[in-house]
């Protein structure tokens, strides 16, 4: 092992393995180029002249955000009790018609920080001016799949046409390749925007662009009644109205989800796509409640997901996976629908797998050392020795106030709750500027 290798321990570790077990006296080896070396029971671990970082809580792998639009930090509240389209039309896309690359990169790393304070080191974003996305993240040191938005209507083409706006991500997956900047902390992929918000031929061009690539390709698909009834009129689904167009192939991850028929549940987990599950915004628009348990059944590969701060607000996904349960159990009658065990996957194992990501959301070796550590002198932990019960305090009980410190590919990005790369408070003030101009234009 390096000598510029670290060796973590902690009486707990959580490797979020298919079994979500639970290690004791756990260590975790970190190599010197960012990544998972060895995993397991001090008692076995390999000799090693590595820098020890002794922990006293537990470490579990970093949570995986798997929809969001993040830079709407400053757009918190806006249009608060209406529903979705009126949301949408009449408040959020007039206000960002008025933001500039500055206020989105402000807004950015506000919100990765925000991010990185409850655990999650990965976020799935959807959103415009790339630029100052990828650059937020790299200064922030968190870690994005940034798939710019690719969008038609009245006011999007101040930002060109939805042809101008593929080809701009096309050129940088080309120039680039998907993976790019310290610790592949970037991944670029394809945002088009919904099938309501595009003509036919986008959705065409975009889904062969992104398999000829291997991209993932982020859509909106089925998040309330009315915004896509058309669309349901002429092609009986959105995602059969998808598969007729050929976008269902590859790596497709269909945000929302919330009215799917049996048949398209069906066509979802035939085509290998997967749904970004997001009940706090789905419940805050009057959406509905997503067939979780169904898709789950069905073999449909989920995640959790916060969706933007405009209409989730929190960007906890600790959040989300506790609203996923109560939500599951309620609208199934069955009390063990979704247990704290298959939370924690939600947000960490499988959410990395609905994304095609086999290098996050798990502690192993090969996967990036993406590593949050919790406080377990809590009055959240009940009896932390038993497992049973360390597992459901966790997801029920404690959640992202017990974040301590986290790491990306190995290095510190937050340490004590606070950033290391940035100011915190400096970045507060920022977004509560633009706010302001926001609300007084």
């Amino acid at each position: 092992m390096s000598p510029n290798s670290t060796r973590f321990t902690a009486p707990i570790a959580l490797p979020c393995d298919p079994g979500c077990s639970v290690l004791r006296d756990a260590v975790v080896d970190v190599g010197a180029d960012g990544r998972i070396t060895w995993v397991g029971a001090r008692a076995t671990a390999p000799a090693s002249d590595a820098t020890v970082r002794a922990l006293p809580g537990l470490l579990l792998p970093g949570l995986v955000n798997t929809h969001c639009h993040t830079p709407m930090t400053m757009l918190r509240g806006m249009g608060g009790d209406l529903p979705l389209m009126r949301w949408l039309t009449g408040v959020i896309w007039p206000a960002e018609g008025r933001l500039t690359a500055e206020d989105v990169h402000a807004g950015m790393v506000s919100g990765c920080v925000e991010l990185l304070r409850t655990g999650c080191t990965t976020s799935v974003e959807m959103y415009f001016y790339t630029d100052a996305m990828i650059d937020a993240v790299l200064r922030v040191g968190s870690r994005a799949v940034v798939t710019p938005c690719v969008i038609a209507g009245p006011g999007w083409d101040r930002l060109g046409s939805w042809e101008d706006m593929l080809d701009d991500v096309t050129a940088r997956i080309d120039a680039t390749g998907l993976h790019f900047g310290p610790g592949e902390r970037i991944e670029l992929g394809y945002g088009p925007h919904a099938a309501y918000t595009l003509p036919p031929q986008a959705l065409i061009s975009t889904g062969e662009r992104a398999r000829e690539r291997g991209a993932l390709l982020h859509i909106h698909v089925a998040e309330s009644v009315h915004e896509d009834a058309d669309v349901r009129a002429a092609h009986g689904s959105v995602p059969a109205l998808l598969e007729e167009l050929g976008v269902l192939g590859g790596r497709v991850l269909a945000a929302h989800g919330v009215h799917l028929s049996d048949a398209d549940i069906g066509l979802l987990a035939g085509r290998g796509a997967a749904v970004a599950h997001c009940p706090g915004s789905n419940a805050k628009l009057a959406a509905g409640i997503a067939r979780v348990v169904d898709l789950r059944r069905s073999g449909v590969r989920l995640g959790l997901g916060t969706d933007g701060p405009g209409s989730g607000d929190d960007l906890d996904l600790w959040q989300q996976a506790r609203l996923a349960g109560l939500l599951a159990r309620v609208s199934t009658g069955d009390a063990a629908a979704l247990r704290a065990a298959d939370l924690l996957l939600l947000a960490t194992r499988d959410g990395a797998g609905a994304i095609g990501r086999d290098d996050l959301g798990a502690l192993e070796p090969g996967r990036w050392a993406d590593l949050v550590h919790i406080d377990l002198d809590d009055s959240a932990f009940a009896d932390p020795s038993d497992d049973a019960q360390l597992l459901s305090n966790l997801v029920w009980a404690g959640g992202s106030r017990l974040v301590r410190d986290v790491w990306v590919a190995g290095e510190p990005v937050l340490v004590d709750g606070e950033p290391t790369r940035v100011d915190r408070a400096a970045a507060k003030a920022e977004v509560r500027t633009v706010a302001r101009r926001l609300h007084s234009s």
